[in-house]
C-alpha cells in the first residue's frame, strides 16, 4: 500500500525533492529532479475542502451544507489554501505606490493625500 507523499523533510522541514519515479508493473525506474505539483503542497484536510469545492462546482452554501461549516469558515479555508498555494489576497482598495508617486509627481496630489493613501493600505 502505498504511502501519502511528503513534501517536507521529517527532519528538517525544508522541500523535498522527488528524484525516482519507479512503475511497479514492469519494473522501469526513472531518476532525475521531478517537480511536484502546487496541490502537493496541501494539508490532507485541505485536500479534501479542494475536492469537495469542486465537486459543489465553487458552490458555497453547497459546500456549507455538505462539511457543515458557516459561510465565513468556508471563505477561510479557502483564504488559507489560496495563501498555502503561494497566492495572496489583495486588499480590495490596495493602492500602486508607483502610481500614487507618479500622481505626486504630477501635482495631482498632495504630500498629504499620498500619505493618506499609502496608509489605507
Amino acid at each position: 500500500m502505498p504511502h501519502p507523499l511528503l513534501t517536507n523533510c521529517p527532519v528538517c522541514s525544508q522541500k523535498l525533492t522527488v528524484t525516482k519515479l519507479h512503475c511497479s508493473h514492469c519494473q522501469t525506474t526513472i531518476e532525475n529532479e521531478f517537480e511536484l505539483f502546487k496541490l502537493s503542497s496541501l494539508t490532507k484536510e485541505q485536500l479534501h475542502f479542494v475536492e469537495v469545492f469542486l465537486v459543489c462546482r465553487g458552490n458555497i452554501k453547497e459546500v456549507e451544507k455538505e462539511l457543515g461549516i458557516s459561510y465565513p469558515t468556508v471563505r477561510g479555508k479557502l483564504n488559507d489554501i489560496a495563501s498555502a498555494l503561494g497566492y495572496e489576497r489583495k486588499k480590495k482598495n490596495q493602492v500602486d505606490e508607483k502610481k500614487v508617486v507618479m500622481m505626486l509627481e504630477r501635482g495631482e496630489i498632495t504630500a498629504d493625500e499620498a500619505i493618506k493613501m499609502l496608509k489605507d493600505e
